[in-house]
């Protein structure tokens, strides 16, 4: 008997350890179940922030592309009132000397060439005039557009259109780079949600490994636990039959005591208050 409740004391043993290693791993999982499900919560937070981004992206293509459409629209007109302007300004203008755009190329190059130059000081005052004389005749030339109502009207009707086209294509520029900000956005945080996720597979990879170990834990900890109680019943069974033998054994002993007391009765020896109530025990009296 001794040696089966050293095994029962053995597996009780057993079954504690795995009931200990059972409840560890089983608060691990629930710590992993809480991190997953928190890391899903990010990446839901992530993704919904990242559609809000593209939302205002594609309201901002869409305005780029309306912008588009109305500075292409007036940059045609532009070009319309440019050739209009143009052909006012010959037949408005004296035919002779050179336009004012090729006196202002002619100004700018001499301009140039006082910077870059090393000059005596006659060809410097040379130059000089030379330069006066066109910012005279630039002057003059146009004057005669201001004093020219219909080449006065074709210029003003061509700056209006392109200040026109050029808040358009401020517009196109400003609405760009909005949808640009907004679709960089985008992408950070969808990339940040995929990093996200990636943690949160993770943590449910663990959970579930966690899970499987606290249910082979668990699994060992019932096997012992039956042993355990299989054991409790052998040794009861055993320990209940011992008590019928020593009852059994008690009671023969008693009852050959009786039976050698009341032998003496017989004989006639006067008998003690012990031995009588030996002799009342065993059912002789």
């Amino acid at each position: 008997m001794e040696e089966l409740e050293q095994k029962r004391h053995l597996h009780n043993l057993e079954a504690e350890k795995h009931r200990k290693n059972r409840d560890e791993l089983n608060e691990k999982t629930r710590e992993w179940v809480e991190r997953r499900d928190a890391l899903n919560a990010k990446v839901r937070e992530l993704v919904d922030q990242a559609a809000k981004h593209r939302e205002v992206r594609d309201e901002m293509n869409a305005k780029v592309r309306e912008a588009k459409e109305n500075r292409d629209h007036w940059n045609k007109i532009v070009n319309e009132l440019s050739e209009k302007a143009g052909k006012i300004k010959k037949e408005n203008l004296p035919k002779s000397g050179p336009s004012i755009s090729r006196l202002k190329k002619d100004l700018k190059n001499l301009e140039f060439k006082q910077m870059t130059s090393v000059l005596s000081k006659d060809k410097e005052q040379e130059l000089i005039e030379q330069m006066a004389s066109i910012q005279n005749q630039i002057k003059e030339r146009e004057k005669a557009y201001e004093s020219n109502e219909e080449v006065k009207n074709a210029v003003k009707e061509l700056r209006e259109a392109k200040e026109k086209a050029e808040a358009y294509h401020r517009e196109v520029s400003e609405y760009a780079e909005k949808a640009q900000s907004a679709h960089d956005a985008m992408i950070a945080l969808y990339e940040q949600a995929d990093a996200v996720r990636k943690e949160a597979d993770a943590a449910q990879e663990a959970f579930v490994a966690n899970k499987i170990r606290a249910d082979e834990e668990h699994k060992l900890h019932i096997e012992n636990i039956r042993q355990v109680h299989d054991y409790d019943k052998i040794i009861s069974g055993m320990r209940q039959k011992a008590r019928k033998a020593k009852r059994k054994e008690d009671e023969t002993s008693a009852k050959e005591e009786a039976e050698k007391i009341f032998d003496r009765f017989k004989a006639g020896e006067k008998l003690s208050t012990e031995d009588l109530m030996a002799l009342q025990k065993s059912g002789y009296l």
